[in-house]
């Protein structure tokens, strides 16, 4: 077992690093408070290659795998900036398209994916299904040559920097001749349908969040939204489960990794502060264990979960997908609980200072708190643990 980064990792980390650090958290912070988006440092990321890195080179992208996407989505958060859409687009939308897409649907889209031109969002939550996709009630039926959707989905995130919306509704299943379709819902199968966001039908309104981000939620209203037949994603409607799973492990990785990074951006600015901060006789108020305990705490926290979403990545690139199931929960859970506690430490530490726009900490109070929440809360990664670890039964 080695825990060593490959050199072009290595080299990935330094590189995205320093671009992040270019932009820093002020940048990020003024883009969402002038309710603008981070169009210049998705740009270059996806100019520098660094959106594509889990991309087919074939498709103009990079090769790599989950493990490689995960250290940008943390390099940049620990720079402040925590891309909310890398999770989405090329982490969700990209390996859906990649493993489960037509050659012809990966061929239209991945490398506008990999250079960052294109952006395709992900629409499963409903107001009231939530993200149970076996009571969604979003539906799409035949009509002719295509299909027609209908249905509502909640907590879309940036549908308006994106083309299209990834959706996912429920079919009928087709066991006699045309027009004969059960719908009775367990004759309902899941389905992916490449949308694009101006479709006829498809309309949103914007959700006010308390989260400080240059990224907006919103909702989505599908009414009749007719797309032709090469809007559903694969070959088959059998595509549709394997592909909705396939976008989940890389989904929990990729926001553990952004948890992380905002965890060691927080501490990393307390850090500083307490290190040079003196009121007491000329003492830094780090060299207080009052003050340096709860950070060195969560410093442990934060690597803890560091940890953990390496084993799942690497698991996950080497198609161990059970295993990375369980990893990648883990990981999720812990870097949401870690990256909490640093921002939270980090505001005490600060004192008045913490709360306030200057020192950037406060400003992703918001955020962290909706990473114990999002993609999937802290309580269903407990029951799928006590579950498919513990050996419980199903308590939900």
């Amino acid at each position: 077992m080695t825990f060593d980064l490959t050199p072009e990792q290595d080299q990935l980390r330094d590189a995205v690093r320093a671009l992040g650090r270019r932009y820093g958290h002020g940048y990020f912070v003024e883009k969402a408070k002038a309710g603008e988006h981070t169009t210049e440092l998705w740009a270059e990321a996806g100019r520098l290659g660094y959106l594509g890195v889990n991309i087919p080179t074939e498709y103009g992208g990079g090769g790599g795998g989950i493990t490689d996407l995960a250290i940008v989505c943390e390099e940049l958060a620990a720079a402040g900036c925590p891309l909310l859409l890398l999770v989405v687009s090329p982490a969700i939308a990209a390996t859906v398209l990649t493993r489960h897409g037509t050659e012809e649907q990966r061929k239209r889209h991945l490398p506008g994916l990999a250079d960052g031109s294109q952006k395709i969002v992900f629409a499963i939550t409903e107001p009231e299904a939530g993200s149970n996709f076996h009571r969604l009630g979003t539906v799409a039926r035949r009509d002719g040559d295509g299909w027609l959707l209908n249905g509502r989905k909640c907590y879309i995130s940036g549908v308006d920097e994106a083309g299209h919306v990834l959706v996912v509704a429920r079919v009928a299943v087709d066991d006699g001749p045309a027009g004969s379709e059960d719908t009775s819902p367990q004759k309902l199968k899941p389905a992916l349908f490449l949308v694009p966001t101006d479709a006829a039908g498809l309309t949103r309104s914007k959700l006010d969040m308390e989260i400080v981000s240059p990224e907006n939620q919103f909702l989505l209203y599908l009414d009749d939204v007719r797309v032709p037949a090469d809007a559903l994603l694969g070959e088959s409607l059998d595509a549709g489960l394997p592909a909705l799973f396939a976008g989940l492990n890389p989904e929990r990785i990729t926001v553990a990794a952004m948890g992380a990074g905002t965890g060691r951006y927080a501490i990393e600015r307390a850090s500083e502060y307490t290190a040079t901060r003196k009121v007491w006789g000329g003492r830094s108020i780090g060299s207080h264990q009052g003050v340096s305990h709860p950070l060195a705490h969560a410093a442990v926290q934060v690597e803890l979960a560091r940890l953990m979403i390496q084993k799942a990545a690497t698991l996950y690139d080497a198609g161990r997908d059970l295993e990375a199931g369980v990893s990648g929960n883990m990981a999720k859970y812990a870097a949401g609980e870690a990256a909490a506690l640093a921002v939270d430490t980090a505001v005490q530490v600060l004192g008045g200072a913490g709360m306030t726009t200057e020192y950037g900490v406060a400003t992703l109070l918001g955020a962290v708190r909706a990473g114990r929440i999002a993609p999937v809360s802290r309580e269903m990664i407990l029951n799928f643990v006590a579950q498919h670890v513990l050996g419980q039964d199903k308590s939900y």
